[in-house]
């Protein structure tokens, strides 16, 4: 279903010399044998099969990594991103655009899920330390000179909307309404979109660093003054007294120097992941048009 839509806006573009780059993700369904049996009968498709679920992100990266076209469009296969925009897409590159987006308007996820997308996006506007794209998913037109750079930056833990967006050149976000997904659950559960959320906000802002320096510094101060508060205390003859104070004092503290710590070991575990060097990705397979068998 996904290749026919895709086929069909393609073939009514006035240039139509394309290809389709398939990716799959380590499915545990028919989806790769449904895409061997696509390579049959198109012309114009590669399928580049992963060795196992290596994620999302990953998966998009293989997709650029292996197109080869002047202008890429990347879509996800459940079609809850319509490809019938991509004619409004490729107005805007003529226009000049190296990146066309799609800013989504409105979407079907439930209320939680609407609420958690809208604080993340406006919290990572507000403390990037880079231009950031509010609403807008991987759902968009690259020129060959950005999927380049993107594919040239040596990050393993990817934010690709991020990357995209790092890069600057002309961007141009384009409305569009997201859609019922049309069949089959998503495999992007609640605890993957939370990961992907800190991956945005630690790759691209310091500000929890500065955060946690903040929170160490009034910490300081706080007990400095509750240092000369006892000590004036006493000296007056009436020094504070009680295990509760004593007791939540500590909690405090302790929470706070733990937030910290926290904060600290999340930079410090990507830096972990970055310096093992380890493949984004490892193919398996790719399959062209014409052939059955990888």
């Amino acid at each position: 279903m996904m290749l026919d839509a895709v086929v069909g806006v393609l073939d009514g573009l006035p240039r139509s010399d394309h290809e389709i780059v398939c990716v799959n993700d380590g499915s545990s369904d028919a989806t790769l044998a449904v895409l061997k049996d696509a390579c049959a009968q198109l012309s114009n498709l590669r399928v580049v099969n992963l060795s196992r679920n290596f994620g999302h992100q990953a998966a998009v990266s293989a997709a650029l990594e292996h197109s080869r076209g002047d202008v890429v469009l990347v879509i996800d296969g459940d079609l809850q991103d319509d490809p019938s925009v991509l004619p409004a897409f490729i107005d805007e590159y003529k226009r000049g655009a190296d990146v066309v987006y799609a800013r989504r308007v409105d979407r079907p996820d439930g209320f939680i899920r609407r609420i958690g997308y809208s604080i993340h996006y406006r919290l990572l506007k507000a403390i990037s330390d880079s231009p950031t794209q509010v609403q807008s998913g991987d759902f968009a037109l690259l020129s060959r000179r950005v999927v380049d750079l993107m594919n040239a930056m040596p990050e393993r833990q990817r934010y690709l909307r991020g990357l995209r967006a790092w890069i600057g050149l002309r961007q141009v976000g384009v409305d569009v309404t997201r859609r019922e997904r049309i069949a089959g659950q998503s495999k992007y559960s609640l605890r993957a979109l939370t990961s992907l959320a800190f991956e945005g906000i630690f790759a691209f802002s310091r500000l929890p660093l500065r955060i946690a320096s903040i929170m160490g510094l009034i910490t300081v101060v706080a007990g400095v003054l509750y240092g000369l508060y006892v000590l004036v205390s006493r000296l007056s003859g009436d020094p504070p007294q009680g295990f509760s104070t004593l007791a939540l004092l500590q909690i405090g503290f302790s929470g706070m120097l733990l937030l910290v710590l926290g904060v600290i070991g999340e930079y410090v575990g990507r830096i972990y992941e970055e310096v093992k060097q380890r493949p984004v990705y490892i193919v398996d397979t790719v399959i062209e048009s014409g052939s059955r068998d990888g």
